[in-house]
């Protein structure tokens, strides 16, 4: 369980660091750059990861191709969303993707669909128009576009969902997770590359310097958040329900109450509908999986 607690709450303060830096004026690209240096970095410190085992016939080259794009590009879709929407509705937008990605399972990877599951699903569903409802004038934060509020949370929900999907199918294919995650995180790191060039072609950026750092910070929490729910896995080999509720709901609960209370964000009577339904969806998909 401690392993669990330390995932939720470096999970919860990546968001927490997006927004922060954003309050300060750091551009997004080199914070996101700094992120997968030190992703990248700790994966190869820390998981050991079997590079040679993609040499191997079989490996899903597409969907790590796949996946080298999506990484960045869901990145920037979750910072826009966190300055748009605010860190609950994103957090909670997040941890709703396993409902699409659930869906996916039926469809493609042969998942049994019992009552809960369905339930579970069905309850997910409304859940996401519930937390993607545009909010009234002033809600969720100060300033932005009315209509990114709520079409940034339903990106970040069905990129986490591809995200999600993709990794099936590198599992599938039995490729280890260190090997994938590592190649994953290689190419994002080149489209962080490409991009932080673009941005430099275009004019010098003074304060980049301050973003990367930045982004190592944010890295490290979110490369923290990976390990740590790995070793819950690992700590409870015969629980993985617990594992997966505890950490959904647990990022549900803390990221909407940091938002709340740490940020001042408004969430409209729909949206409090919305996650109190999400919780009851994981709560029914994972008591379906614990069977």
């Amino acid at each position: 369980m401690p392993f669990l607690i330390v995932s939720v709450l470096f999970s919860v303060l990546v968001g927490v660091l997006l927004k922060l830096a954003q309050r300060r004026g750091l551009g997004m690209v080199p914070v996101i750059l700094g992120n997968y240096v030190a992703a990248l970095l700790l994966c190869f410190a820390t998981l050991d990861p079997p590079l040679a085992r993609l040499r191997e016939p079989g490996t899903p080259w597409l969907a790590l191709g796949l996946l080298m794009v999506l990484l960045p590009g869901i990145f920037l879709a979750m910072a826009a969303s966190v300055r748009a929407a605010g860190i609950a509705r994103t957090d909670v937008a997040q941890r709703l993707s396993l409902v699409v990605s659930l869906g996916a399972a039926f469809l493609f990877f042969g998942e049994s669909a019992d009552a809960g599951k369905l339930a579970g699903l069905l309850l997910g569903l409304v859940a996401i128009a519930g937390i993607v409802s545009r909010p009234r004038e002033g809600a969720a934060v100060p300033g932005g576009d009315a209509r990114a509020r709520w079409l940034l949370p339903l990106v970040v929900l069905l990129g986490y969902a591809a995200v999600d999907i993709l990794l099936k199918r590198i599992a599938v294919a039995g490729t280890p997770f260190a090997a994938s995650l590592t190649i994953a995180f290689s190419g994002a790191l080149l489209v962080m590359l490409a991009l932080q060039a673009a941005r430099r072609v275009k004019g010098s950026r003074p304060r980049d310097g301050i973003a990367l750092l930045a982004g190592l910070l944010v890295g490290a929490c979110n490369f923290a958040n990976i390990l740590f729910y790995i070793k819950a896995h690992q700590a409870l080999p015969s629980n993985p329900a617990v594992v997966f509720a505890t950490m959904n709901l647990g990022v549900v609960v803390l990221g909407t109450l940091v938002g709340t209370f740490a940020f001042g964000e408004k969430l409209s009577r729909i949206n409090w509908l919305g996650i109190a339904l999400a919780v009851a969806s994981v709560g029914l998909i994972a008591t379906s999986l614990g069977r």
